[in-house]
C-alpha cells in the first residue's frame, strides 16, 4: 500500500526474566501460552536463546555444560512466555542430578497445559542421538509441534549442512509434527525462520505496518 511501509518486528527483544523452578510444584501459574526449549548441554541453546531474543545474556551461557539446572521462565509479551529447561546428556552430572531431570523435564513436557511446542536444540554434527529420541518419545504423544535447530551450522560447509538438514527430515518423515533447520548463532542462519516459528506458536505478530516517515505530516512531496 503507498505511503506505508512494513518493518519486521522482534518480539523477543522485549523478554524479561520472570521465574525458575528446581521441582515441579515449583512452577508457576499453568496458564497462557509457552513455548520450551530443550537440547544437549553442550549444543548451543542458551546461544540459540540470547540469539533469537537479540540479546547477550538473556540465557546464561556457561562454559561448563550441565550447570544450568533450573526451568527458567522469561516473559516476552502478556502471558506469552519462552522456557529454557535444564540441558541434557552431560557426562559428568551426578546420577541423582540426572534422576531429578528427567522428574523434573519429562514432567513439565508430559503435562504443561500453556505449553504450545517444543524448540530442540541438536548440534548439526551429531543430531538425533539416543537421548534427543528419548526427548522426542517423551514429547510427541502430546500431539503439540516439534521445531528442531540445528545448530552450529557454520561448522559445515554450505553443501555438508543441507545435507544434513535433508537426513534429518528423511529420517522423522513419518513424524508429521516435526520441521527442522538450520541455524547458526555466530552467522545469524535461520533466525528470522525461527522467530517465525515461535511467533506464531505463541500468536506473536511479527511485523506491523508504519507509516511511512515522508508522508507524516504534510502534503506528499513537501519538504520538512
Amino acid at each position: 500500500m503507498a505511503g506505508l511501509q512494513t518493518l519486521l518486528v522482534n518480539p523477543f527483544e522485549r523478554a524479561t526474566y520472570v521465574a525458575s523452578a528446581h521441582d515441579l510444584d515449583q512452577l508457576p501459574p499453568d496458564q497462557g501460552l509457552e513455548v520450551a526449549f530443550a537440547g544437549r548441554s553442550n549444543a548451543g541453546k542458551s546461544s540459540a536463546i540470547n540469539t533469537l531474543a537479540n540479546r547477550n545474556r538473556l540465557a546464561f551461557v556457561s562454559k561448563t555444560p550441565g550447570r544450568t539446572q533450573l526451568v527458567n521462565f522469561f516473559e516476552v509479551a502478556p502471558e506469552r512466555f519462552l522456557v529454557d529447561l535444564p540441558g541434557y546428556g552431560y557426562a559428568q552430572v551426578p546420577e541423582k542430578e540426572r534422576r531429578h531431570w528427567r522428574e523434573l523435564v519429562g514432567g513439565y513436557l508430559q503435562s504443561r497445559q500453556a505449553l504450545r511446542g517444543l524448540i530442540a536444540i541438536m548440534d548439526i554434527r551429531h543430531p538425533l542421538t539416543p537421548l534427543d529420541e528419548s526427548l522426542l518419545e517423551w514429547f510427541l504423544p502430546s500431539g503439540r509441534p516439534v521445531h528442531i535447530l540445528l545448530t552450529k551450522a557454520d561448522k559445515l560447509s554450505r553443501q555438508q549442512a543441507l545435507a544434513q538438514l535433508a537426513s534429518v527430515r528423511k529420517t522423522l518423515a513419518a513424524e508429521k509434527v516435526i520441521t527442522a533447520q538450520l541455524f547458526s548463532s555466530l552467522k545469524r542462519t535461520g533466525v528470522d525462520e525461527g522467530r517465525q516459528v515461535i511467533a506464531d506458536w505463541l500468536e506473536i505478530p511479527m511485523a506491523e505496518k508504519k507509516e511511512d516517515p515522508r508522508q507524516r505530516g504534510g502534503t506528499p512531496g513537501a519538504k520538512p
